[in-house]
Parts: structure tokens; sequence; C-alpha cells
């Protein structure tokens, strides 16, 4: 089974996603030598940053020789309900399962249109490498080399308020220690949604693709060519667009205003909208349009008209949070308690309930939250 949550929390997106593609590699080599099959099993959850996307790229990216007819593959979270709660929806996606196997898993001289390459060209799995470990020393840098950056993450998401969601069959953290690395990957990808900036989807990717394509002109070229031709990073940078386009660094603004520090939340708020910025010019001069997903105009309009509606309630947990923290932070009481609490226990019970419901309602709003 691969686990695609904690390497990316733990290592950022883009070397997340190449270390399971040379793990998948190696798992496949080795069955062929020994003459086994091997079944490899996807834990997808919903977010980008926990795996998740439009399944038939995904399987159509997997490296050569890892499918062969199986897979196996979870659908968690809000995904459940999205993909399978009609049955029109539930089996246009298993339609787009077993497209997507049975394409994999047709040899190439049995095409009708033969595959751009059989096989992974050298070079390009070189270029992969470079970019993973570029991108993994600049998320490295920010998340878990910046002392203040929990500080920051706390107080600009609603990670603190998450824990008093009847969601989830775990606690958030790990252990009772007090880091981000304790921290479990689902509540790490579902506060930055929530806060519009969708970090942990994107960060560090922008900084690798700028140092490689500043190092030759010819590597754009290069890029563009893999992108087209190579199923695994087409699927890659196309769930970078998707991404990007529900990312709103107008409304993250606002809740990095939660922050206290002035000089951090600069510090740290600049640093991220400068990448994002950045991760987004590199984009369009690889996939090519004039703004994010024009390589998909469907998925484009339905982004542009489902984030309006979101958008309100984005301002109003803001404002919700900061009444919240300012007299004490999150409070549940039942109905026992209401009767004898006092005028401050029920204000904070109901600005509790309130943000709440503003979680709720973005997470349905956005998808692909955990």
């Amino acid at each position: 089974m691969l686990g695609y949550s904690d390497s990316s929390k733990d290592g950022g997106i883009l070397t997340s996603s190449w270390e399971l593609y040379l793990a998948q590699t190696s798992l496949a080599s080795l069955g062929a030598r020994h003459c086994l099959g091997i079944t490899i099993f996807h834990g997808r959850g919903g977010a980008i940053g926990r795996g998740g996307g439009p399944i038939y790229d995904a399987i159509l990216g997997q490296p050569p020789g890892t499918v062969n007819g199986r897979i196996r593959i979870t659908e968690q979270g809000e995904m459940l309900s999205f993909k399978y709660g009609l049955h029109e929806i539930a089996l246009r996606n298993m339609e787009l399962v077993v497209a997507g196997v049975v394409q994999s898993s047709i040899p190439d001289d049995l095409l009708t249109v033969p595959q751009p390459f059989a096989q992974t060209p050298p070079a390009w799995l070189e270029t992969m490498q470079r970019l993973s470990a570029n991108a993994y020393a600049h998320y490295r840098q920010l998340i878990y080399d910046t002392p203040e950056f929990l500080r920051f993450f706390e107080q600009a998401t609603p990670i603190l308020e998450l824990g008093w969601l009847n969601i989830g069959s775990r606690p958030s953290r790990r252990a009772t220690g007090h880091s981000i690395e304790e921290l479990r990957a689902i509540p790490w990808v579902f506060s930055w949604m929530q806060s519009r900036y969708v970090l942990p989807s994107w960060y560090g990717v922008g900084r690798a693709l700028e140092a490689y394509l500043a190092e030759d002109n010819a590597h754009l070229a290069q890029l563009q060519q893999m992108y087209h031709a190579w199923p695994f990073l087409r699927a890659f940078l196309d769930n970078l667009q998707m991404t990007l386009s529900k990312a709103d660094m107008h409304i993250a603004h606002h809740y990095a205003s939660l922050v206290d520090n002035e000089e951090l939340r600069q510090r740290i708020s600049s640093d991220i909208v400068a990448e994002y910025e950045r991760t987004q010019n590199m984009l369009l001069q690889i996939v090519g349009g004039k703004a994010l997903l024009d390589t998909s105009p469907v998925l484009q309009r339905s982004i542009r008209l489902r984030n309006p509606y979101v958008d309100p309630l984005s301002y109003f947990q803001v404002a919700l949070l900061r009444r919240l923290r300012s007299i004490g932070g999150p409070l549940v009481l039942d109905d026992t308690d209401q009767q004898r609490a006092t005028d401050q226990q029920r204000e904070r019970a109901n600005l509790t309930y309130a943000v709440l419901l503003t979680i709720n309602g973005i997470a349905a709003g956005l998808r692909n939250t955990g």
C-alpha cells in the first residue's frame, strides 16, 4: 500500500509524488524479476496533498508496468458522497477507473496509437530528481526549519478549532507533544484548505522550476515536451493548476491578519504569496495559456462559478475566529451545561458552533479538502 499523506506533509508535494513514482518502479521491477504479480494499493485522500485528483489521469500517470490489469484505491472522506452518492456519477467514476486501468495495461505493440515513450527517457528522470531535491529543500526550510512557523500556522488557520468537529476516527496529533511532526496529515491539509492558502499542494514547486529554467534556455522546451508526452508529469502539473485555482491569496491575507506578531505575519505571508505567484508563472510557461486551467475550460468554469459562493464563508470565519479567540477559544456545551453556563460561556459555545458551521461549509464548497 502506498501512503500519500505523510510523505507530502514531510517533504512537499513534488518530492512525495516523485518518490512514490520511484518506489512503484522498484516494486514492479522486483515483481518481474521474481515472476510475481504485484497489486499496488493506493491510499488516496480527497485533497491533492493527500493523493487526490482526477482518477483517470492519476492511473495513466503511474509508472510503466505497475498496473498490469490490477489496482486498489481508497476513496476517503467527502469524496465518497461526491463521487458515489448518485448512481449516474458513481457509474461514471467506475468507468473512469476501468478505462484508466485497461489503457495502462495494454502493451504498446497492441495500441492503435503508440505511446510516445514506452520507457521514460533517462534525461527526464534526472530532471525530476533535480526538481524534487530543490523543491524538498525549499519546503523543509519554511515548514520545519523556521522556528516561528508553527505559531503562524496555528493562528492563520483554524487548526486549533478543527479538534471540536465531529469528524475523523483519530486524534489530530500522533502524540501529546506540540510540533508539526506530530500533527497528522489530514488536519494539516484541511487547515490550509480552509484558509485558502492550499499550501501543501504547491509550495516549493515554483522555486524548483524557476531554478531549473534559469540554468539553460533549452530547459523550458524540455519541460514542455515532458508535460505533453509524459502522463505522470501532465497529471501532476494539471493537479497543480487546479489547486492554485482554488487558492486565494487575497482571502488568505485576511487569515494571516489573525497572527498577532506583525513581523512574523509579514515575513511568512510574504514568502508564501511570492512562492504562489512564482509557481503560477512557472506553470503557465510550461502548460501554456494565459490563465490557470485554460487547458481544462470546464473545470476552470466550475471553480470560477463555485468560489464566489464560498468566499463569504471565509470572511465570516475570519471574523468569528477573531471573536472566539479573544474570549478564550472553543467551547462546546450540552443542554444541561447551557442552563448552568455564564453569559460568556454561552457566547463562546455559540461562536464555536458558528465557526464549525463555516468549516463544514467551506469544505463542502471547495471539495478536495481532506
